[in-house]
């Protein structure tokens, strides 16, 4: 694949893209209280304001990109992002950026990469043959948590070496390169076709979620995320207070274990790339899913902040970043293989909408028993929690999926089927 030129265009851009991505998470609230002063309040407004576009707009997003070349939302949604944090950082450099302006800039940063991420996801399935997603997958998510770990440290460095606008500038370069890169794609890319009357977006929207439904595979894949990010979004909240006051550690150690699922999930991703094809689909997703949401299991008995317990809590992550990405991976080449191509964004889009939906109610619920029954009973709790996830998938037909994929699901009424598919 890498012998591929359009396919290395496709994975710069993503690349820069995600750095870009990743780099303005840290950056624009470090605008936001570096050069703006803003409180507690209005900095968790703004992350609000910028996380609300994956909830309002993922499944209108998912039925636009079905219906349009991906590429050209792609170049669009970079063009946008440079542009708007473009001009916040020459705002804040002339002194005429306020907090509303930078509310306005993180909603529409947020809502042009849910644009960006539902795209490229959609995109790999028209670009390379289906035989070889799992590897193409395996390439993209691997840069996405290389960016995942260098971008907000990068957004730090050239906030404290520069300053907030400059460092706000440096992201939207990186907007630039990916625009320059995807749009440099040379392939013609293949679009659904579309019916005579093609019907209203909220049709359009009814029909992905439909068909995730009656797909018995996409249907498992829709309810193992939706129970994984709940669980997962409780299990970070009582996590992220287990570790400074239960076992007394530093921000500095604190850091060091969350980092170390980064390198996991590079190592993750890698793995993607050959153990389906070896072991089979399910039974990688299955276990790799169980083996590495059932690590924090054994997270709420380490006690003190002694080197044998961040060495526990650097392993304990590393495996979880490995086994998720593996996980992630495996499930991004099941999804894409069998949803028909007049579908892949809204089906996209869909799992996104339902996985991060409830991401909200976890953290509240974490919270909650933390509260309830202190950090360290939660967190067991929360963690075992997240093993119905790999259960809901022990117990579907996608535990039976083997090395080789089946063909796309056909679409009743011969709705979102693209050119060729039966």
């Amino acid at each position: 694949m890498w012998r591929d030129r359009d396919f290395r265009r496709l994975w710069a851009g993503q690349t820069a893209s995600q750095l870009g991505e990743q780099a303005s998470l840290v950056v624009l609230p470090l605008f936001a209280v570096l050069t703006l002063h803003a409180g507690a309040g209005e900095l968790g407004a703004l992350r609000a304001v910028g996380q609300a576009p994956i909830l309002l707009l993922s499944l209108f997003v998912g039925a636009w990109v079905d219906r349009w070349r991906t590429r050209t939302l792609m170049v669009l949604a970079d063009a946008g992002r440079a542009l708007a944090l473009g001009a916040a950082a020459v705002a804040g450099l002339l002194g005429g950026l306020g907090l509303p302006a930078l509310l306005v800039t993180a909603f529409a940063a947020g809502a042009l990469s849910v644009f960006f991420d539902v795209a490229y996801q959609a995109s790999l399935i028209r670009l390379v043959h289906r035989d070889q997603l799992v590897r193409g997958n395996s390439a993209l998510e691997g840069s996405r948590s290389a960016a995942q770990i260098g971008g907000p440290a990068l957004g730090g460095a050239l906030v404290s070496a520069l300053s907030a606008p400059v460092a706000a500038a440096s992201s939207a370069l990186f907007f630039a390169l990916s625009f320059l890169s995807i749009r440099r794609i040379g392939r013609r890319e293949s679009v659904p076709a579309r019916p005579a009357r093609s019907p209203r977006v909220w049709r359009r929207v009814h029909e992905g979620l439909r068909f995730v439904a009656g797909d018995t595979s996409l249907r498992t894949v829709c309810l193992a995320s939706a129970a994984f990010q709940f669980f997962f979004a409780a299990v970070m909240t009582v996590y992220l207070l287990f570790l400074p006051r239960d076992l007394g550690l530093s921000g500095t150690a604190v850091g060091l274990a969350l980092a170390a699922t980064g390198p996991g999930a590079v190592l993750g991703s890698l793995l993607a790339a050959r153990l389906p094809g070896r072991f089979g689909h399910g039974a990688v997703l299955v276990s790799a899913a169980a083996l590495g949401d059932g690590v924090f299991l054994f997270v709420p008995a380490l006690h003190g902040s002694s080197g044998v317990t961040v060495a526990a809590l650097l392993a304990a992550n590393f495996v979880f970043g490995a086994l998720g990405q593996l996980v992630n991976v495996t499930v991004m080449a099941v999804r894409q293989t069998v949803t028909p191509d007049g579908m892949q964004g809204r089906v996209a889009a869909t799992i996104n909408f339902a996985g991060m939906g409830l991401t909200p109610l976890g953290s509240l619920l974490g919270g909650f028993l933390a509260q309830a029954w202190g950090t360290r009973t939660s967190l067991l709790v929360t963690a075992a929690g997240m093993l119905l996830s790999p259960a809901l998938m022990a117990l579907s037909p996608l535990a039976r999926l083997g090395r080789t994929l089946p063909a796309p699901s056909r679409v009743p009424g011969g709705v979102g089927r693209g050119p060729g598919q039966p």
